[in-house]
């Protein structure tokens, strides 16, 4: 197989709801990283498996909601570095953590997390990250079992080690994250996270004191009784990943399975949301 890569250049209007939806529907696709810029999206793809047809079933780019245009270019032997210092820009969430990749300089944040940040999932840029980020602040999660559930780049498990969390499972369905959350786990020094490839099935004969699920509403909704089940007395679990619209349909399978809302953080139309398991 051939290193040729093509990027497609995707320009969105609305920018930031439809690149969520975009990568969202792309990553089903042999895409296999994603740069969000000031105009939408670059998506890459290597070209041996690039099909004519790759963006004949993509949803959005039918939809009356969004404008989306493209280009297509192609490149050779892709250096994930190079385009990422080029779009990677460190986050800093409420002064106390800072997320940067390895080269970008340290800074005097209580909480410094080193990603290598070869996708756009889960780098802290997106709303969903950040607004966990700013709920895991907030909280002793000292001696605290720990679920990081759709880890992404496993910055939630970091955070949460970092903070005192122990011992901490991480699981992502996707390979990319299952090897890239590994890669991360050992680039912070985190010594009491294990990673795990697969999904809620994992879960049967597991408990926590703390669940972190930032996934998208329907795997939520799906796997919520596993999640309730695996959540330890008075234990907490932290969602995120859909939108304020969302918030009946999730508060609803909460409050059916006998958790109690505790707290709601809002950012462009994302929410994230506490409960607690009394």
């Amino acid at each position: 197989m051939s290193n040729i890569y093509l990027g497609y250049h995707f320009s969105i209007t609305p920018r930031e709801l439809g690149s969520e939806i975009l990568i969202a529907e792309l990553g089903e696709k042999p895409f296999e990283s994603f740069i969000e810029t000031e105009d939408g999206v670059i998506a890459y793809i290597q070209k041996d498996l690039c099909t004519e047809d790759v963006l004949e079933d993509i949803a959005i780019l039918d939809s009356s909601d969004f404008t989306i245009s493209y280009h297509i270019e192609e490149i050779d032997q892709v250096n994930w570095n190079e385009e990422w210092e080029k779009n990677f820009e460190p986050i800093d969430v409420d002064g106390l953590c800072h997320v940067r990749a390895p080269f970008h300089e340290k800074t005097a944040a209580k909480y410094d997390i080193v990603i290598e940040p070869k996708m756009s999932f889960g780098t802290g840029h997106h709303e969903t990250t950040h607004m966990m980020i700013q709920h895991l602040l907030e909280l002793d999660v000292t001696e605290m079992k720990t679920l990081d559930m759709g880890c992404g780049t496993a910055i939630l498990a970091i955070l949460a080690e970092l903070k005192g969390a122990k011992p901490i499972d991480a699981i992502d369905i996707d390979n990319w994250c299952y090897l890239n959350s590994i890669e991360n786990v050992a680039r912070n020094s985190c010594t009491h996270i294990s990673v795990y490839e697969g999904d809620a099935a994992l879960l049967q004969d597991k408990q926590y004191d703390l669940i972190i699920a930032n996934i998208n509403r329907n795997i939520l909704l799906n796997d919520m009784q596993a999640y309730v089940n695996s959540l330890n007395p008075n234990g907490i679990i932290l969602f995120s990943g859909f939108y304020t619209e969302d918030i009946p349909f999730i508060d609803a399978s909460c409050t059916s399975k006998g958790l109690h809302f505790e707290k709601k953080i809002e950012r462009n139309n994302w929410v994230s949301l506490r409960y607690v398991k009394k």
